[in-house]
């Protein structure tokens, strides 16, 4: 405040005992309305082997660095112990809460490193191909109501239980399957394989999720090329849960870019264009949908960033759980100017500590505290499911008519919960 008062033009935080406290100290900092710069150590030096090393690593410094741009943050660097990567992370921290890539901004979303951003051009010999005309889910958008039911690949070697997952709900009346790319940063097989199974042995179109966590951007291009050439084009495009959630919370979080810059390739490759803004000769022809969070904390951020992804080439919403009819409608009449479909997300119950678990500890989820007093009130075992059940029902049947299709999310891999829930609403 002394500061502001000298006229000072910025105030900032530096070095302390690594970037937790340079956070807590920052947020402290915003009274006065100074920009403000942040620029915290590697963490506190240790000694190992008669030297003196800073063991703060360029993943959690990423991680912080987020965290401070969110918090207001006009600029992050580092001080003591800090290296190129710690650098290059804080880079793709800024790229992430500014909602871009590394400048995915140049003619056929091409790699840029300086100047504004510039309208997508189209290939020479390329036409953009409409949504309807995207297979089978893209003619469905619009003139049916779409279910799409999650089945995720599992942590072993074995697929067969997946696919007779995938068979009962094609027989349930089940429209598409959605394949997650390692929900919850868990180690798991490869989305892909499971995609391209369900298409040629069940049937049925998938939608394979797609998160820039585990590729850097070369490895993304080519599993993203080679998802089209085997015919699994339809993206549910998300930045992805932090590793730090999953089995291997030392594992290495790559973000080159989120959801936004990884919509915007995607979108560039669609229009003839590779990541480096070179013609593909030729163009792909994906279907992308996009996550939003209806609930969300800081609403007009998530409002905010939902335009950029529409802007950036999403086709298709698909929200988080919802359990509040009305925290839905808000959503969509703030976004009804965007024309976009929206696919509304169900997340059967299973037991009250399921929903505790889920409001407390799984990030973007939010479980009303009348939800779960029901849950509760139901008590465990088969009374909490069916509980869960009825309560996905009847947000099912309160929102169904404003909305293009639902997305069920069975809890433990229980497919028959999600015919359940669709039974006799949508089918």
């Amino acid at each position: 405040e002394l500061l502001a008062e000298w006229k000072a033009d910025a105030v900032g935080v530096n070095c302390a005992t690594g970037p937790a406290g340079v956070y807590e100290m920052l947020t402290r900092m915003k009274g006065p309305g100074l920009p403000l710069v942040a620029i915290p150590n590697a963490g506190m030096p240790q000694q190992i082997d008669g030297r003196l090393a800073y063991m703060t690593t360029p993943e959690y410094f990423q991680i912080y660095a987020r965290r401070l741009y969110k918090a207001g943050a006009n600029a992050v660097g580092g001080c003591c112990g800090t290296t190129p990567d710690h650098i290059r992370k804080i880079v793709a921290a800024a790229r992430m809460v500014a909602g871009g890539s590394h400048g995915i901004d140049a003619p056929g979303g091409g790699m840029r490193e300086d100047g504004p951003r510039r309208s997508l051009e189209v290939a020479p010999g390329v036409q953009i191909v409409a949504t309807a005309d995207k297979g089978e889910l893209g003619k469905k958008l619009g003139t049916k109501f779409v279910v799409s039911v999650e089945i995720n690949p599992p942590p072993g070697l074995t697929l067969e239980s997946a696919l007779e997952g995938a068979r009962a709900l094609k027989r349930g009346g089940v429209d598409v399957i959605n394949v997650a790319d390692g929900p919850r940063a868990s180690a798991r097989m490869g989305n892909l394989a499971l995609c391209l199974r369900i298409q040629q042995e069940v049937g049925m179109p998938s939608l394979m999720h797609v998160t820039s966590r585990d590729r850097n951007l070369l490895g993304q291009v080519a599993h993203l090329l080679a998802a089209h050439e085997l015919g699994v084009r339809n993206l549910v495009v998300i930045t992805g849960d932090p590793p730090k959630m999953g089995d291997f919370p030392h594992a290495s979080a790559v973000y080159d870019t989120d959801s936004i810059g990884m919509l915007r390739l995607i979108t560039a490759m669609n229009r003839g264009y590779d990541p480096g803004g070179k013609a593909l000769g030729g163009a792909t022809q994906f279907l992308c949908a996009t996550g939003a969070e209806p609930g969300a904390h800081d609403y007009e951020r998530e409002i905010d960033r939902l335009r950029e992804k529409v802007d950036a080439g999403a086709e298709l919403v698909m929200t988080q759980p919802v359990y509040d009819a009305k925290v839905l409608d808000r959503m969509l009449r703030d976004i009804e100017p965007l024309k976009i479909p929206v696919l509304v997300g169900l997340l059967p119950l299973a037991s009250y500590r399921n929903a505790e678990f889920l409001h407390n500890e799984v990030p973007g989820m939010q479980v009303p505290e009348p939800i779960r007093e029901r849950m509760r009130a139901a008590g465990p075992g088969e009374a909490g499911r069916n509980e869960g059940i009825a309560i996905a029902r009847e947000m099912l049947s309160a929102v169904k008519d404003r909305v293009a299709g639902a997305y069920v999310m069975p809890p433990f891999g229980r497919h028959e919960t999600a015919l359940r829930v669709i039974e006799g609403i949508v089918r």
